[in-house]
């Protein structure tokens, strides 16, 4: 146990400081050049995440699980404080504060949920909180679902009017993505008559053709973007930054799927 919560830990400080990163760097960019305070904050989240993602690097799995834990302690403090940093931009804007910036609204509310939901994984991480598996797999897609579908409208409204058919696909993913959440919150409504094998199972099996598809739309659009062969003000970064999040739903949907077909009593953590 010592060791799954060592590799657990440092894979989702991995992954999720380095997300944390580029979210600073995106709000940087959307930023006006006269929101210098803004800026340096959203500069100084960026050296702080990207030390804790080079410092979780340094770790191998027979780290003392001690050490992890506090290691998971400084990466709370620093998440709790680059969210509470995106609801303050989040009102800024919201009250008219910062007209003319390049930011949505609803990026900024999405980027503020994925640093909401990494810091409750620390936590629960270091309490040892377990969550069974059947309200794990509807908590954790509820919160994809949501985040792919963001992907999907962000996309649409940054790729150039004139890119009709890409504007138009991802105008499609939206709706789709829309209503596998739909159908998320529902299933978690019915809670926990829902929670059966076959219900869940199909549940997955779902989201997963769907998720597939997006990851590999996203994917072709980022390699489009790199090579400057559409036209878009996407950012490369956010391209690959939003392909890696969809192959990282995949890879828990996955995880999910192997778990249920088994025994079915395994608890994994919740979010």
């Amino acid at each position: 146990m010592a060791n799954e919560f060592v590799m657990r830990s440092l894979d989702e400080v991995r992954f999720w400081s380095r997300i944390m990163k580029e979210h600073s760097l995106f709000l940087k960019l959307g930023f006006r050049c006269e929101d210098t305070h803004l800026i340096n904050e959203a500069n100084h989240f960026y050296r702080i995440f990207e030390a804790i993602e080079q410092r979780s690097h340094a770790f191998q799995q027979d780290a003392d699980p001690s050490t992890i834990q506090r290691f998971n302690i400084e990466a709370h403090s620093a998440v709790s404080h680059i969210w509470a940093f995106k609801r303050k931009v989040l009102g800024l804007i919201l009250t008219g504060q910062l007209p003319g910036s390049n930011n949505f609204p609803l990026l900024v509310d999405h980027v503020s949920r994925e640093a909401f939901y990494f810091r409750n994984r620390l936590e629960e991480l270091n309490q040892g909180k377990l969550e069974p598996l059947q309200d794990a797999i509807i908590d954790e897609n509820v919160f994809f679902l949501k985040i792919m579908a963001d992907h999907a409208k962000f996309i649409g409204h940054l790729l150039d009017p004139s890119e009709r058919k890409l504007v138009e696909q991802a105008r499609e993913f939206s709706h789709d993505f829309d209503q596998l959440l739909f159908q998320a919150q529902d299933l978690s409504s019915m809670r926990p008559q829902s929670q059966t094998q076959p219900l869940l199972g199909q549940f997955l099996d779902q989201n997963r053709v769907s998720v597939k598809s997006l990851r590999d739309f996203k994917q072709t659009a980022r390699d489009l973007i790199e090579q400057c062969k559409i036209k878009s003000i996407i950012h490369p970064l956010l391209a690959d930054h939003v392909f890696r999040e969809a192959n990282r739903f995949l890879e828990i949907i996955d995880m999910f799927e192997h778990t249920l077909t088994g025994s079915g009593q395994h608890i994994v953590l919740s979010h």
